[in-house]
């Protein structure tokens, strides 16, 4: 199987540069740096800071489970846009340091994740297809369209990382 971890940079590096246009943003608008990350949509969904994190837990779950390596445990205690940089920071340097060659053979091992109180298990294929990528590109997107939604001057080569 091909390595994700090129994947889950470049994503994760171009969401920390729509980090760094909202904290310009927070500036100009003099926000407190605890406004943005408790930001929602709509009442009933996760704030900012909720979206980068359960995208940060998918990008560093997926390379561990699927290299067999340990994932590392968060304490999601972030409360501003730098600490959720520095949380992005860490999820890419853990992302890493695991070798291209740990993925050789992976498709044929089978992943098991707790999901809430459930546990669900995939194929690694179908894992990482159908369950890893599409949540951290839906959080991702869903933190990108909080701080859009709210007046961050940010677009679709932003979310790229064109």
């Amino acid at each position: 199987m091909q390595s994700p971890v090129p994947f889950f940079v470049h994503s994760l590096t171009a969401m920390s540069k729509i980090l760094d246009k909202a904290e310009a943003y927070a500036e100009a608008k003099k926000l407190k740096p605890e406004v943005l990350p408790q930001l929602r949509i709509i009442a009933d969904m996760f704030p900012l800071a909720r979206q980068i994190m359960i995208a940060t837990d998918h990008a560093k779950g997926a390379p561990a489970r699927l290299s067999g390596t340990e994932v590392p445990s968060f304490a999601d205690t972030e409360t501003t846009l730098a600490e959720l940089k520095e949380r992005i920071a860490r999820t890419i340097a853990f992302i890493q340091t695991i070798p291209d060659s740990a993925f050789e053979g992976a498709e044929g091992k089978t992943i098991t994740v707790k999901a809430g109180p459930r546990e669900l298990t995939f194929p690694a294929v179908q894992y990482l297809y159908g369950y890893a990528l599409p949540n951290f590109y839906f959080h991702l997107t869903t933190a990108y369209n909080i701080l859009r939604s709210n007046g961050v001057e940010i677009g679709k080569v932003d979310f790229l990382g064109g």
